[in-house]
């Protein structure tokens, strides 16, 4: 419907005759070939002069918001009831994760309700008089700034939004919703630490076991000046935490003369001479595996960070912050190592909570 075909006495009244003239065209001549055309005159949306059509339009886009708040609501329902590893078929892609496909389905269509109707409102039942504005200074002289501000008002007040409140509802709900979903997958950044980093696998009374035998460990095994690798008795390597586990409990063991222990603790911590620390640099997290028997220290083969073995594992070169966790350890009445105890401090990379 074109407003030629509107009777006068229903078309809308106010900013037709407050820019009645933007409608005027100028001809082109010798004189002044460049004329500006003007705009064409303007005709009115059926919305604009029937309330029914208007009313059809309010309440679509409030059927789209209300779409939005739906598909935010089964996004979030997805998230928590399907399971990961639950698969179905989808034309023509094929077998594909149950949740992904949930999830992308209910957030497109909760977005793209949002979008359609925010489109379909501005189209159908807010204003759309076109307006010519002469060019204006760049700076804002006080009498510009009164009439953005009353073209402000005057939008605000043609968007309808306070007296269309069924729209105006639906779109705050939809606006409300839709973040929910972003706060639903911070869960994929996984669960809270608590004191996880601060405890590993072993415990009083736990044997260290030895990595390559998988057997336990007496006194007796230990050299003078050898390198063993130990870790918790109970830990195997087919368990589904054991990666997790053995990044933090791994274990070398070095015999030292008692004599050669320089750092009171770290005697107090052995026996007779065998000392167990964290096979975990305290860097970047990397196994060390290199010991220089003739000056007891161990070496990182990442980023060379050297720990002396005789004076408490403390740091006497490269960019590792602290000195290597020890273990106490003793003898269990079988005459096999045991742990007297979790390490006293948290193993590997500093923290900043580090205790």
């Amino acid at each position: 419907m074109s407003s030629q075909d509107i009777p006068e006495e229903k078309l809308p009244a106010g900013r037709d005759q407050e820019h009645g003239a933007a409608g005027a065209m100028a001809v082109a001549d010798e004189e002044n070939p460049f004329a500006d055309p003007g705009l064409p005159p303007h005709e009115h949306r059926r919305q604009d002069v029937d309330e029914k059509a208007a009313k059809h339009s309010e309440r679509t886009v409030a059927l789209l918001f209300t779409l939005s708040m739906l598909a935010t609501i089964g996004f979030i329902a997805s998230y928590v009831a399907i399971s990961p590893d639950k698969s179905i078929y989808v034309f023509p892609v094929g077998h594909t994760s149950a949740l992904n496909f949930a999830l992308g389905l209910t957030l497109g269509v909760a977005l793209f309700a949002i979008g359609a109707g925010a489109v379909h409102w501005a189209r159908t039942l807010m204003s759309d008089v076109e307006i010519a504005d002469e060019r204006h200074p760049i700076e804002a002289p006080p009498e510009t700034r009164s009439k953005v501000l009353a073209d402000f008002k005057q939008g605000a007040k043609e968007s309808a939004l306070g007296r269309r409140k069924l729209i105006r509802n639906t779109m705050f709900g939809a606006l409300t919703l839709v973040p929910l979903s972003g706060v639903m997958l911070l869960r994929d950044l996984g669960p809270l630490p608590h004191t996880k980093l601060r405890h590993t696998a072993w415990a009083k009374g736990k044997l260290l076991v030895n990595m390559n035998t998988n057997e336990p460990i007496r006194p007796s095994d230990v050299a003078v000046g050898s390198l063993t690798f130990a870790k918790p008795e109970g830990l195997e390597e087919h368990d589904e935490e054991f990666q997790t586990e053995i990044a933090k409990a791994a274990l070398m063991i070095v015999r030292l003369q008692p004599e050669n222990i320089k750092d009171k603790k770290e005697l107090d911590w052995s026996h007779e001479g065998i000392v167990a620390y964290s096979k975990i640099c305290t860097h970047v997290g990397c196994p060390i595996s290199l010991y220089e028997q003739q000056t007891h220290h161990v070496l990182c083969p990442c980023h060379q960070s050297t720990f002396d073995l005789s004076d408490g594992a403390r740091v006497i070169f490269g960019p590792a912050g602290h000195a290597l966790p020890q273990l106490r350890i003793g003898v269990s009445e079988d005459g096999y190592l045991e742990a007297l105890g979790d390490f006293a401090e948290p193993v590997g990379p500093a923290f900043w909570e580090r205790g």
